[in-house]
C-alpha cells in the first residue's frame, strides 16, 4: 500500500492528542504506549514508521518477522499480537518483547520450553464471549494463571483483549472497564508471582476509550495510515 510518512505523522499528532484528553478525561497521568499494528507494511516501508516518530510495532504473523527484525530491530521493539500456533513459537520468541496472545496452556508449554531465558506474555481474554474471537473466558482466568505458573520462564504481565468491532465505540466501554477489573482483582491474587500491570486494549475505532478505561497499550493500524 502506499504509505506517506507526512501523512503517518499528521495522524500520530491527532492520535496522541486525543489519547492526552482522554487521559485528562479519566484524571490520568500516566500515558498509555502507541504500538502500530506493522501488518500493513513491508520492510522497507517499515522506516516511514520511525521517521514519523513511532517506536514500537506490533506484528500479526511470524511470517516475515525475522525479517523486519533483521532490519529493524535496533530502531523498534517488536511485540507480537496476533493469534500465535504452538508451532510457530520458535519463529516469534526470539524477536518480540512481549506476546499479546496467550490463551492456551499448551501455547505455555511451548513458550517455557522453547525460552532461552524469561519471556513476557498477556492472557488473552474474551471479554465479548464472540465466538469468532480467540482468548479464555473471564471466569477461567484465575484457574489458568494457577496452571501456568509453574511454568516459571513464562512471565505475565498482563490482560489482552479485543471489543466487538461497533461505530459506537462508547458500546466498548463495559468490554473495556470488565477486563480493566479482572486485572485489578488478578493483580491482586497473583501478586507473589506475577505483576499484572499491562493491558492491552482499544484499536483504532475504539482507543480514545480503551484509554479512558485503564489502556496502557492501544494497538493502532489503519487510523495512523489513512489519509482521509
Amino acid at each position: 500500500m502506499n504509505v506517506s510518512v507526512d501523512v503517518v505523522r499528521a495522524n500520530l499528532a491527532e492520535i496522541e492528542a486525543r489519547m492526552a484528553e482522554a487521559c485528562a478525561r479519566a484524571g490520568r497521568e500516566d500515558r498509555p504506549r502507541l504500538l502500530m499494528a506493522s501488518k500493513y507494511l513491508d520492510v522497507e516501508q517499515m522506516g516511514i514508521l520511525s521517521e514519523a516518530g513511532i517506536s514500537l510495532v506490533g506484528e500479526n504473523r511470524a511470517e516475515g518477522l525475522e525479517e523486519k527484525w533483521n532490519r529493524w530491530g535496533d530502531t523498534f521493539e517488536f511485540h507480537f499480537i496476533g493469534h500465535l500456533q504452538s508451532r510457530k513459537v520458535r519463529d516469534v520468541v526470539p524477536y518480540v518483547s512481549l506476546v499479546h496472545s496467550v490463551e492456551s496452556i499448551s501455547l505455555v508449554e511451548e513458550l517455557d520450553k522453547r525460552a532461552g531465558a524469561e519471556v513476557r506474555v498477556l492472557l488473552e481474554v474474551n471479554v465479548s464471549g464472540e465466538e469468532s474471537k480467540y482468548g479464555i473466558l473471564p471466569a477461567a482466568a484465575e484457574t489458568f494463571l494457577e496452571r501456568a505458573a509453574a511454568h516459571r520462564r513464562v512471565r505475565f504481565t498482563g490482560l489482552m483483549t479485543m471489543a466487538p468491532f461497533t461505530s459506537d465505540p462508547e458500546s466498548t466501554r463495559p468490554y473495556f472497564r470488565e477486563l480493566r477489573e479482572l486485572r485489578d482483582r488478578l493483580a491482586i491474587a497473583f501478586a507473589d508471582r506475577y505483576e499484572l500491570t499491562e493491558l492491552s486494549m482499544g484499536m483504532s475505532n475504539d482507543y480514545a476509550v480503551a484509554v479512558e478505561e485503564g489502556a496502557t497499550i492501544v494497538r493502532i493500524g489503519s487510523a495512523l495510515l489513512s489519509d482521509d
